[in-house]
């Protein structure tokens, strides 16, 4: 059920450590890199709800209700992984950025419900932890493949044309290519879907009788009421998520400009130092991840959530003042750790206490809690960098780091009250 996770997350492992090293290859300054990262944000917020409330009105009988949407964002996203590192310019890099997300996001919200779909609420919890690590098996993947490319056919950096994309990154975009399609088919195939009941099926096909218009509005009609109706809870993670997803986007952006400070790197043993580090910290998410699953149960979520995030943040605070490149992979153990519990406990808490009928428009509301702080990131965090931290590397990871802190103190806060619980 879970095995297309791992073409997904290869695409989003080479979005995380590779694409803003060949936006700085095709000539991007640092300060922009925050700007030229929108996409995932804008695309996140108008896509996932979207698709979220579409497929919950949807059904056939032969592809079922989600499966048809995460298999045409997986051919999209291939599609632009195969032609990413031809990218001639940093305009034609930058908008393929913008439909490669379109096509992973397509893929990523209804995935995210199908699971939640497929299991009672006992086996969420391990459900949701198998898909976090499938997330981390499919990042190693796509990070190791980039700094072994690196190590067997980079050779010297001084022969890399200026302006242009080195071979060696080549190859893990083509290899995403192929696996982005060919493990979301596996799922597909190999996954049948619950039917609908009665009642969801005969209020789908209401839904297909109502008149073109008033079908094409009501996916946001869909939304504006989930929201309305959110449960307390969601509110409480929204704040979690503010300063979470905001570090983690700082994070990703500007390991890499901080290697070339700290370690006196050119800009392709950076980006292969980052890829390195990318696939320490997954490799501890494959290793925790079903870890947590006893650990939630006996201490609460809230609590490994949080206590996950502190060491997130700790670590991020750490890595600037090392400057050995074997040295500098330790902390990444503390943020797999803390990325295990982000991609699997919030899904299941929230899982539990949101109707099953409209499971598909909530998760597209919580990766719009996602998208929010990385947009507010990508206008604000170049102004902040260049302004008030002086443009320098190490100050954006110590930034970085302060926010996961403050994302573990807010994440004690997360209580389910009695009438979410019986929801």
């Amino acid at each position: 059920m879970n095995v297309g996770f791992l073409g997904i997350q290869f695409s989003f492992g080479l979005q995380q450590s590779a694409i803003n090293p060949i936006f700085l290859f095709l000539g991007a300054p640092e300060d922009m890199l925050p700007i030229l990262n929108i996409a995932g944000p804008v695309t996140g917020l108008v896509i996932q709800p979207l698709i979220g409330a579409i497929s919950d009105k949807t059904w056939s009988p032969r592809w079922g209700r989600r499966k048809p949407f995460f298999l045409i964002g997986a051919i999209i996203g291939s599609l632009c992984l195969f032609a990413f590192p031809l990218s001639p310019a940093l305009w034609f890099a930058v908008g393929l950025l913008w439909i490669l997300d379109v096509g992973n996001n397509m893929a990523m919200e209804p995935y995210r419900a199908f699971v939640g779909d497929k299991l009672p609420n006992k086996q969420l919890s391990l459900g949701y932890q198998m898909q976090s690590l499938f997330v981390g098996a499919g990042i190693v993947l796509a990070n190791a493949s980039i700094f072994l490319f690196q190590d067997w056919f980079g050779g010297d950096a001084a022969a890399e044309v200026a302006g242009s994309i080195p071979k060696w990154l080549y190859y893990s975009f083509f290899i995403g290519s192929i696996l982005s399609v060919s493990t979301i088919l596996w799922s597909v195939l190999k996954t049948p879907e619950i039917p609908p009941s009665d009642e969801e099926l005969a209020e789908i096909n209401a839904h297909k009788k109502l008149p073109f218009a008033a079908r094409f509005k009501m996916p946001f009609i869909e939304i504006s009421k989930a929201v309305k109706e959110m449960p307390k809870f969601m509110w409480k993670l929204s704040v979690v998520y503010l300063f979470q997803w905001y570090a983690l986007f700082v994070y990703w952006q500007f390991i890499t400009p901080l290697f070339i400070k700290t370690m006196g790197y050119d800009l392709s043993s950076a980006a292969a130092q980052s890829a390195k580090m990318s696939t320490t910290y997954n490799i501890a998410t494959i290793v925790v991840a079903l870890a947590l699953v006893p650990l939630t149960l006996k201490y609460g979520g809230k609590k490994i959530y949080a206590a996950s995030l502190l060491g997130t943040g700790l670590a991020l605070m750490i890595i600037p003042y090392i400057t050995d490149p074997i040295y500098v992979l330790f902390p990444m153990v503390f943020f797999g750790i803390g990325w295990a519990a982000m991609m699997g406990i919030p899904y299941t808490m929230v899982s539990k206490i949101v109707p099953q009928d409209r499971r598909g428009v909530y998760m597209g509301i919580l990766n719009m809690m996602i998208v929010i702080p990385m947009g507010i990131e990508t206008l604000t965090f170049g102004s902040i960098f260049k302004t008030f931290l002086g443009g320098n590397a190490i100050n954006a990871m110590l930034f970085a780091g302060t926010f996961f802190i403050i994302a573990a103190l807010l994440a004690l806060r997360l209580n389910v009250t009695a009438e979410e619980t019986q929801a």
